[in-house]
């Protein structure tokens, strides 16, 4: 970079791939020493730090997708993120007259990625995020940048890894696979007791219907315009059924398993569909899972029990 005066800052000439102290560049070229974005009041640019390794464990997947384009997560470490402050310097950044320059790394020496611009269509969306240090879920922004000066590369996170092997918006998945929808929102959160409890009833109702020489398998759906993925737990192919299973027979989870097989449902409209349990539930959760078209259905000494008489898993 080669300096042109006292009041002015050098001139550009940083290349992709280059590592640079930041410290050196806000000395150079202005901005915050500190956080994601820094919009700089002493140059025409907008520089942007993402650390995908460190981001990843909570909850911020910024990576390369299969649309070519690197998405960023906004800041805001608490409550919904908004469209201000350093958002909206991306956002504006071409009515501004300011490029947007992407740095891989936050503190010490950073490596420049490019310059970037936001996309035409669809500039951001939103997705589901923990708060600092495994917080509350909130709404978080992120953005879509499409590479000026620099090729798009392989995706480094997992969900970018899961996005790019993607063949369809809905597919089946080996039932084993342990994914589940909160390994991409809150992914530094421990797996609960009653998660592992869940697991093990999939599993065990898995191995009976395979045993009656049934075709089960579970899915991966990414609903249009979501960034993260849905995970069924259990599709049973030959009775069209569709299952979730909680760990425990509270109400709670009933209401939950309610809500999810809605969600899913959508994607299996003719799927009769079921909540497993570990132990038979009371009446009233019994009605509340019929009144929405819902067997609920429990593991016995001799195979499973049915909250509706006469429903079979053979």
């Amino acid at each position: 970079m080669t300096a042109q005066s006292s009041s002015q800052p050098p001139t550009w000439s940083l290349v992709p791939g280059r590592p640079i102290k930041r410290t050196m560049l806000h000395q150079s070229f202005g901005g915050s020493g500190q956080g994601g974005i820094g919009p700089s009041a002493r140059s025409k640019n907008v520089f942007v730090f993402t650390d995908p390794t460190e981001g990843e464990k909570h909850g911020y997947f910024d990576d390369w997708m299969p649309d070519g384009m690197f998405h960023y997560t906004g800041e805001g470490q608490r409550g919904d993120q908004r469209m201000r402050a350093g958002n909206a310097a991306i956002l504006r950044h071409r009515q501004d007259g300011r490029a947007l320059r992407v740095f891989e790394g936050s503190k010490g020496t950073v490596v420049y990625l490019g310059e970037f611009e936001i996309a035409d269509e669809n500039p951001w969306y939103e997705a589901d995020a923990p708060e600092t240090n495994n917080g509350p879920i909130r709404r978080v922004i992120i953005f879509r940048l499409r590479p000026i000066d620099t090729q798009a590369r392989p995706p480094q996170t997992r969900l970018g890894r899961l996005r790019a092997a993607l063949t369809s918006r809905v597919q089946a998945v080996p039932l084993e696979q342990q994914f589940t929808e909160k390994v991409f929102v809150e992914p530094g959160r421990e797996q609960y007791t009653a998660e592992r409890r869940e697991a093990g009833l999939v599993q065990a109702l898995a191995d009976y219907l395979c045993g009656l020489g049934h075709a089960v398998t579970r899915h991966q759906v990414l609903p249009e315009g979501e960034s993260r993925p849905l995970f069924t737990d259990l599709f049973d192919a030959d009775s069209n059924l569709l299952v979730e299973a909680k760990g425990s027979v509270t109400r709670e989870n009933v209401r939950m398993a309610i809500g999810q097989l809605a969600d899913y449902g959508r994607f299996w409209p003719e799927a009769k569909r079921a909540i497993l349990l570990p132990t038979e539930p009371r009446n009233d959760l019994m009605e509340l899972a019929h009144s929405q078209s819902i067997v609920i259905i429990w593991p016995t000494d001799v195979g499973y029990g049915s909250s509706r008489p006469g429903f079979t898993l053979a």
